[in-house]
């Protein structure tokens, strides 16, 4: 990790680095596309011609870049309800992934919105889910199971009446049994093997097989990014998700151990993942390297934090956990932590953050899994216009206008005289034509 002292260099190194920074993502695959099509092509360029494919060329085109990418030969896309019914995995996993739905269950069903009608006032909110949603769940070695109760719980909760699942099928490797689980547990009604630009495009248009959805949510890598970007208003889009961040700020209190084990945690996500520990303690700021180093060595995946490590991370010391919060609201982090005296107190200075972790009992690998909010969280700085996703992703606020003789006499006038300045005389005639009934009834 980079060290940092100060606030004014931590201030405009963050502030750099606050942005979706897709070109970086593009990059690193841009060889392999290379390799796989045959041609020269930018991610951008590939990524537009399989949405195009696949929107002239249905199941066919799905297919065929299924096997070009994911290396697998398939019969047909959708996973029979049989198989999904029939899953299993151990005891153990089985209550955890029950423990799980039922918290995020729980936690999505107290944030619905409530729908607000007055007949008195001839005013109210209409609130409505979308019909059907296509959640997203990306793959590697494994499959994230997680990340299916995540995305389609809260969609069911809002009253979303179809879910369908769409998730990548690897060569040589069996379809992971836990992500049906998963799939049976959120109430998801169809799942489809597929990722990638093929399976957003999917998604989006609707083929013979896989059914048009009218909103795509879930993280996904870059193919998956840039193709949600270029459907957006062809379909609803809940957000463009880049590589894990964390920000975890420290007092001299703190325990290095855990620190460490935080930013250890999200480091195994991705290479290109973001992780920055900003500290009032040059102490703690020692001994967090130090923990580091030496858990680094039992991780799995050390490969990947380390190189997270070396690229995309800080370890900032600064004079106040007041500075440590400004420079969170600058850079607005996917995840906050505070590991601080009294976290709570700082909860209302935080303005850009996707999910805020409390205190050493309140890790963010726990809201990860069974916490209850969504682990689906805004990256690249996006925090500062977007919410994690919730409920609200999936329902639409449609006003309602239902006003009566004496509101439109009040009303009517000025209403006219707006329309008559922006010289839409329809606007103002179809008032005043009530407004004339009205004298002519009176």
């Amino acid at each position: 990790m980079k060290r940092i002292k100060g606030f004014d260099e931590a201030r405009d190194v963050l502030a750099a680095q606050r942005h979706l920074d897709l070109d970086t993502l593009a990059a690193e695959e841009s060889p392999r596309s290379e390799e796989l099509l045959g041609k020269r092509l930018t991610v951008g360029e590939v990524v537009s011609r399989v949405v195009d494919d696949v929107r002239k060329e249905g199941d066919a085109a799905v297919l065929r870049y299924t096997r070009l990418f994911d290396g697998v030969d398939i019969e047909g896309l959708e996973v029979p309800r049989l198989e999904v019914e029939r899953a299993a995995v151990d005891a153990a996993l089985t209550e955890a992934l029950e423990l799980a739905a039922r918290r995020i269950r729980e936690f999505h069903s107290e944030m619905l919105p409530e729908e607000r009608t007055d007949p008195a006032t001839g005013l109210g909110l209409r609130i409505a889910p979308v019909s059907t949603v296509g959640a997203y769940a990306p793959a590697s070695t494994v499959g994230y199971p997680s990340t299916v109760l995540m995305t389609a719980i809260p969609a069911k909760v809002a009253g979303v009446e179809n879910v369908v699942l769409a998730t990548p099928f690897r060569q040589g490797r069996p379809f992971d049994p836990s992500v049906l689980v998963a799939a049976r547990l959120s109430g998801i009604e169809r799942v489809f093997r597929m990722g990638g630009a093929q399976a957003i495009a999917a998604l989006a248009y609707g083929t013979e097989t896989v059914p048009r959805v009218d909103m795509i949510c879930g993280p996904g890598n870059v193919f998956v990014t840039l193709a949600k970007k270029l459907l957006f208003g062809e379909v609803g889009i809940d957000g463009l998700y880049g590589p894990t961040e964390t920000l975890l700020i420290a007092d001299e209190d703190a325990d290095p151990a855990f620190c460490a084990a935080d930013l250890l945690a999200q480091a195994e996500h991705d290479p290109l993942a973001s992780l920055t520990l900003i500290t009032t303690s040059e102490e703690l700021a020692d001994q967090v390297e130090q923990e580091m180093a030496a858990q680094l060595v039992h991780l799995e995946r050390k490969e990947i934090a380390r190189t997270a490590l070396e690229r995309r991370s800080h370890l900032i010391t600064v004079g106040s956990v007041e500075e440590a919060i400004e420079l969170s609201n600058l850079y607005a982090p996917e995840h906050l932590c505070l590991l601080v005296r009294g976290p709570w107190a700082w909860v209302d200075r935080v303005r850009h953050a996707g999910g805020i972790f409390l205190g050493e009992t309140s890790p963010e690998a726990l809201g990860d899994y069974v916490a209850g909010p969504s682990h689906v969280m805004p990256t690249g700085g996006t925090a500062r216009f977007a919410s994690s996703l919730g409920v609200y992703h999936f329902v639409k606020f449609i006003p309602v206008v239902g006003l009566d003789a004496h509101s439109l006499r009040r009303l009517g006038p000025s209403a006219a005289r707006i329309a008559y300045a922006e010289g839409l005389s329809g606007h103002s005639r179809s008032v005043e034509l009530r407004l004339e009934r009205l004298k002519e009834e009176n």
